[in-house]
């Protein structure tokens, strides 16, 4: 079944269309993203290398998962309103998968993640050290690939790019806090959640028009339709949090749970009231006291999960993604672009609401 059925057919009408336009957004921008690598002194460009599943932890070629590839799927999509050719759209779209897998590496070791895309975690493997240095050669090549282009298009792009990542920084620094307060309230999280993700999808979703020389009004409107579109995938990302297979999602088992993280079930539950909110309320309150946290069992687990499903959490959160996807959506409407370019827009924020990993 998938994650958050939607409302509505919209999943039913371009679906089919997703893992294509997945697919190109990783073909385009991969040649650029492995050039890109290649600059870096060793050990980092190994260690970045490692990150993106190219090798192994020898050394080798692998053939590792790369993540969704949605952001350049969106960045060269984006450069087709403008009837420029998607390749316009590369830089953008590898600048922004560049930053996007800085915030990963960093992210993974704030958080004690032993486990992405089904391997261990650059930190893990490398130490933390190499982890802060190889995502900070990653932010500064965002900025490179597309400052080297030399255009005034290109300025604007990483004008765009910074003021994304400045968001998304304060997001994980709102994210980290809230793991340290006992309630956090419901908008609170969603902002939390539209700096983390939103902002950097915002971007994704203009950087290619932007670049293909779109004017201010498509640039800000596309940016709408990816902020939108960051807060749904973000909460189809708490649900797979917690419900999510082991197998597909390549982290633990209640992963979110067993960092405590404030994410929206969560917090959806414990502002719903009645009697599951409360057990889960007063539960949460002594997890942050515990000294044994980390030794806790499956079962335990699993028993908050079922209370935060219970006060309302799960589903409440399922509805806020179909929400956003449809705010998304609308947000096209008031772009003139071909037809075309609209449906696969839809395409990508329909498989964002569906998808299982």
């Amino acid at each position: 079944m998938p994650t958050v059925p939607p409302a509505s057919k919209a999943a039913g009408r371009t679906a089919a269309d997703a893992p294509a336009l997945l697919e190109r957004g990783r073909t385009l921008a991969m040649p650029v993203l492995r050039a890109a690598i290649d600059r870096l002194a060793p050990p980092m460009d190994t260690v970045a290398a490692y990150h993106f599943g190219w090798i192994d932890t020898e050394g080798r070629p692998a053939d590792g998962d790369g993540g969704k590839a949605v952001r350049p799927a969106l960045a060269v999509l984006s450069a087709e309103v403008t009837g420029a050719a998607p390749e316009v759209g590369v830089p953008g779209a590898v600048a922004v998968e560049l930053v996007h897998n800085f915030s990963l590496l960093h992210d993974d070791l704030m958080d004690g993640d032993e486990q992405r895309r089904h391997r261990d975690t650059v930190w893990k493997v490398h130490g933390p050290a190499q982890a802060i240095l190889v995502g900070d050669a990653l932010f500064a090549l965002a900025y490179e690939v597309l400052l080297e282009l030399g255009t005034a298009e290109a300025a604007r792009a990483a004008r765009r790019l910074t003021t994304a990542s400045r968001s998304l920084i304060d997001g994980q620094a709102q994210d980290i806090s809230y793991e340290h307060r006992e309630r956090v309230g419901v908008e609170e999280c969603l902002e939390m959640e539209g700096n983390k993700t939103g902002a950097l999808l915002a971007c994704a979703s203009s950087v290619g028009a932007v670049l293909g020389g779109a004017d201010r009004h498509t640039a800000d409107t596309l940016e709408t339709y990816g902020y939108h579109l960051g807060l749904a995938f973000q909460a189809v990302d708490d649900l797979l949090g917690i419900w999510g297979d082991p197998a597909a999602t390549g982290k633990q088992t209640w992963s979110d749970l067993r960092q405590r993280k404030k994410s929206l079930p969560v917090v959806a539950a414990l502002a719903a009231g009645g009697p599951a909110s409360e057990q889960l309320a007063h539960i949460l309150a002594a997890d942050a006291e515990s000294s044994d946290f980390a030794n806790f069992s499956e079962e335990e687990f699993a028993a908050r999960a079922a209370l935060i499903e219970q006060a309302g959490g799960r589903e409440w959160t399922a509805e806020e993604a179909r929400r956003q996807h449809t705010t998304a959506i609308e947000a096209l409407d008031t772009v003139d672009m071909p037809d075309r370019v609209r449906d696969q827009f839809t395409a990508l924020a329909d498989f964002v609401v569906v998808r299982k990993r």
